[in-house]
């Protein structure tokens, strides 16, 4: 009987145990191809020379430690087990060594110095952007990305990058996702990056709300994006594919929504996307002096308004009470439209400049949703892009 109980509580262990292992230890998420695998313990497979060259540092310091701890330990152990009381020896009385400060003076300064000089070179060349093929600015914010290609092939191109992944598969607080996750979950976007390989391509850094941080693994990149600062990183990739990193800076409730993906092409591929996305950005900058009708400009608000501002105000236009205020109520969309007009575009604290990302008639259409939703009913309820294209001169 007493075995019996036994065996059942052992079958209930290890079926609670196998509830809460994680999906990648049950063999249901494979490898990301230029992200993170499963199991993995050690670094990102390089695909940049200074990644490379952090992989070797990584390892050199490893071996250099492990040499230092088997040598202390061993002497240690030695001394310990040779000299022990119960073979006869007495403990030595002796005031200090000059043999021995010399030695524990020098040999550590020969340590630090053989691990300073290759890590030294590695850093200086990890901040030479200079004779850079093409120029990306990179700009957080909550949460999201922001890039506008300054230099080289692309150059004019701008768009947001966000999350891809849908709310179905992330699930809340004390609600499950109803949707399967994907081998990519939380780690793909709408909008990745590209570049050609074996091209150098230089990084500029800045963020309008708090401090985020832009990292690739594989290509050995991690720089913080601070704002009012502007900061650089660079790397040339010499392998084709797709290459996955996240936001790694804790930038507020959403810290985990914020992946980049950069995608390493051929240059015959990568001036093929530059066209189509030339393209795009034309026929996305809309006749601002096009007259719209209430219902056309409310449903195309609808999609820019859950793209780029419902994760602050969120879809029902409660906002996050002391973080961003709600807009279903608020007297900033019931009031006149020119003010609403002027803040979307300049912004004001935690709220991005949107005149920079977002074409005249989509902040009207923006503008236009938020005045005839949720319990909002605006005197002036509609505004054409011909008025946001005069508030911006």
């Amino acid at each position: 009987m007493k075995h019996a109980k036994r065996l059942q509580s052992l079958v209930l262990g290890a079926s609670l145990l196998a509830t809460g292992l994680p999906s990648w230890a049950a063999g249901e998420v494979k490898d990301i191809v230029g992200g993170p695998a499963v199991l993995e313990t050690n670094l990102q497979p390089p695909v940049t020379q200074i990644a490379q060259q952090i992989y070797s540092l990584h390892n050199l310091m490893l071996i250099i430690c492990l040499v230092i701890f088997v040598a202390v330990f061993g002497v240690m152990f030695y001394s310990i087990f040779k000299h022990r009381k119960s073979l006869g020896h007495k403990a030595a009385s002796f005031h200090e060594s000059t043999s021995v400060e010399i030695a524990w003076t020098v040999v550590p300064f020969i340590i630090v110095i053989g691990m300073a000089l290759p890590a030294t070179r590695t850093v200086v060349a990890m901040k030479d952007t200079s004779n850079a093929d093409i120029t990306i600015k990179a700009t957080g914010m909550q949460w999201k990305w922001g890039y506008d290609y300054l230099k080289g092939d692309g150059e004019g191109i701008s768009f947001l990058s966000t999350l891809k992944t849908p709310r179905s598969q992330v699930g809340a607080p004390g609600v499950a996702p109803t949707e399967a996750r994907s081998d990519t979950y939380l780690l793909e976007v709408d909008n990745e990056v590209h570049v050609p390989v074996n091209k150098k391509v230089r990084i500029i850094t800045t963020a309008n709300d708090v401090i985020h941080s832009w990292t690739i693994p594989a290509f050995g990149v991690k720089q913080d994006a601070i704002p009012g600062y502007v900061r650089d990183t660079w790397f040339k990739a010499e392998k084709e594919g797709t290459y996955r990193g996240q936001c790694v800076e804790l930038c507020g409730k959403e810290h985990a929504f914020m992946p980049i993906v950069v995608v390493v092409e051929s240059e015959e591929k990568y001036k093929a996307w530059v066209d189509t996305k030339k393209k795009e950005m034309a026929a996305l900058a809309d006749d601002p002096n096009k007259v719209w009708t209430i219902d056309e400009l409310k449903q195309r608000g609808e999609k820019v308004f859950n793209a780029n501002c419902a994760a602050c105000h969120q879809a029902n236009g409660k906002g996050v009470p002391g973080a961003f205020p709600a807009l279903d109520g608020s007297p900033i969309v019931a009031g006149p439209k020119a003010d609403q007009i002027h803040l979307v575009l300049n912004g004001k604290g935690g709220m991005p400049a949107w005149k920079a990302t977002l074409s005249d008639t989509e902040i009207a259409a923006a503008i236009t949703y938020t005045r005839n939703s949720w319990s909002n009913k605006s005197a002036e309820n509609i505004v054409q892009p011909a008025e946001v294209l005069a508030a911006r001169k």
